[in-house]
């Protein structure tokens, strides 16, 4: 069963897969998205979930670092909700606190030059939502 992870932000949605087993994650791609125009990437979703043979979506939930959620985390929880309806999938959201500065700083410390860093940022955000859904199953 693959499992698809997803780091949802206004102009780019980060998406990474867990290998058959479901014991990692690796980076895919990262989706332009158009949150404020109502455009979400949900054809290019579709046709990542039916070539990967997705069977559950985990979507990263921005909590605050008192464990609230603020404006994002609820844009998050929509963003979810719109996925289940669509695809007809489990969908879970995953506390992601953090997430996005710890994958900076992987790339930082790979010397990976701030232009392409700004790239894959959001992918290398993903792999680690979802490693971290993968890790907590075992």
């Amino acid at each position: 069963m693959r499992i698809l992870g997803l780091d949802y932000g206004t102009k780019t949605v980060g998406v990474a897969v867990s290998d058959l087993l479901g014991w990692t994650a690796q980076g895919l791609e990262t989706i332009k998205i158009d949150e404020e125009n109502g455009e979400f990437g949900l054809t290019r979703l579709s046709e990542i979930l039916k070539n990967e043979e997705v069977e559950k979506i985990v979507v990263g939930l921005p909590k605050n670092m008192n464990g609230t959620i603020g404006p994002r985390g609820e844009a998050c929880q929509r963003y979810a909700e719109m996925l289940k309806e669509s695809f007809e999938l489990p969908v879970v959201l995953w506390d992601e606190r953090l997430t996005t500065i710890a994958a900076e700083r992987m790339l930082i410390e790979a010397d990976v030059s701030r232009k392409k860093r700004r790239k894959v940022i959001d992918k290398m955000a993903a792999v680690m939502i979802l490693q971290g859904f993968l890790d907590s199953l075992r």
